[in-house]
C-alpha cells in the first residue's frame, strides 16, 4: 500500500483516479515500471493530469506533450491500461532520482537475517561450552538464526545420546532470546539444530 502525502506525487494522482476508472493500476506497480515519456507517447487520446495534480482532461499526445514543454517538464504515462491512458506532466528526472534514493534508503534500512553456525564436540568443556552459549545468545539478541552443530569422531558414534542432550542443554540456555525451530537431528557424522530469535518478525 502506498501513503504518499504530496499531492503532486503520481502515486497519490493513481489514488485519486482510482476513484474515477477501476480499471486504474494500484501506485504500488508504478515503482517497478518502466514509463513510458514525451515523444514515445503516441496514443491518439490521453487523460492528462498537470504537474500539480489538477485534471487537465482528455486530449491528444500531442496537445499533452506541448503543454509539458511549455512548462520545461516531461509527460508521463502513468497509467498505460486505463481507458484512455493517464498521462501526468512532471520532471521525470527529478522523480526518478527521488525514487531511486527512496529505493536506496529502504535497502540500507532491511536487516539482512544471517545464519550463524556454533560447532561442538560431545566432549566439549564446561567453559568452552559457555563460551559458546554466550556467542550464539549474542547472535540471536542481534537478529540472526543459530545453526548449532555437535560432530561425532569415531566411537563417540555409538553414543550419540550425548550430543542430543549436549544440544538440549544448549537451547535450555539460550531459551531466554530464542526457540528451537529444528529439534536436533543425526545427519552422518553430524547432529545439528536451530535455533530463530524470540523477537523475529
Amino acid at each position: 500500500m502506498c501513503f504518499c502525502a504530496d499531492v503532486s506525487h503520481p502515486c497519490f494522482i493513481f489514488a485519486q483516479m482510482s476513484k474515477f476508472d477501476k480499471n486504474f493500476r494500484r501506485c504500488s506497480g508504478i515503482s517497478s515500471t518502466a514509463h513510458q515519456i514525451n515523444e514515445e507517447i503516441r496514443d491518439k487520446e490521453i487523460r492528462l493530469i498537470g504537474d500539480d495534480g489538477s485534471q487537465l482532461g482528455i486530449m491528444s499526445a500531442q496537445e499533452a506533450l506541448d503543454i509539458a514543454e511549455e512548462k520545461n517538464l516531461d509527460l508521463v504515462k502513468i497509467s498505460p491500461n486505463s481507458t484512455p491512458p493517464v498521462c501526468k506532466i512532471m520532471d521525470y528526472g527529478k522523480f526518478r532520482f527521488e525514487q531511486a534514493k527512496r529505493e536506496k534508503e529502504t535497502k540500507k534500512n532491511q536487516k539482512v537475517i544471517e545464519v550463524k553456525e556454533v560447532r561442538m564436540s560431545p566432549g566439549i568443556g564446561t567453559n568452552d561450552f559457555n563460551v559458546k552459549l554466550k556467542s550464539a545468545i549474542k547472535f540471536l539478541e542481534d537478529g540472526d538464526r543459530v545453526k548449532v552443530t555437535v560432530r561425532f569422531r569415531g566411537r563417540e558414534m555409538t553414543h550419540t545420546e550425548i550430543g542430543e542432550e549436549l544440544l538440549n542443554n544448549f537451547a535450555e540456555g539460550c531459551s531466554e532470546v530464542g526457540t528451537v525451530n529444528k529439534t536436533p537431528k543425526l545427519d552422518g557424522r553430524h547432529m545439528a539444530m536451530f535455533l530463530f530469535p524470540k523477537n523475529a518478525k
